[in-house]
């Protein structure tokens, strides 16, 4: 699938986008992988070091890293014979600005500053 430019938090593709995107996430094992790889930024983790730390299968692994890639969540390349992955850290923070667009904004439901990562 192809990055869209951010727009407009109402446009219908942007939901649209950022929901493939939740629903990409929305399993345990994805979250876990998209965790994981936030914790290697920026280098990343190659495929064997990933399926070693969750505990994931090789098989199974890979179709998480490929629903994950397909929706631009997750980059790969090619070192040698060896994939790495690494967070799209823009998507990601594109996805999080989309979410959090109305309630810093326009209601103020959630101040800027309230926001807290890793208590």
């Amino acid at each position: 699938m192809m990055h869209r430019a951010m727009q407009a938090p109402d446009d219908a593709a942007t939901t649209a986008r950022f929901a493939d995107m939740l629903s990409a996430m929305g399993t345990e094992p994805r979250l876990r992988i998209v965790r994981l790889l936030l914790s290697a930024h920026p280098q990343g983790l190659v495929v064997g070091d990933i399926a070693g730390e969750l505990q994931i299968t090789g098989s199974t692994l890979s179709h998480h890293l490929e629903r994950l890639k397909n929706e631009e969540l997750v980059n790969v390349r090619r070192e040698g014979t060896f994939l790495w992955y690494s967070a799209n850290a823009k998507a990601l923070q594109d996805l999080l600005g989309f979410l959090y667009a109305e309630c810093c904004t326009r209601n103020k439901a959630v101040e800027p500053q309230a926001i807290v990562c890793c208590k």
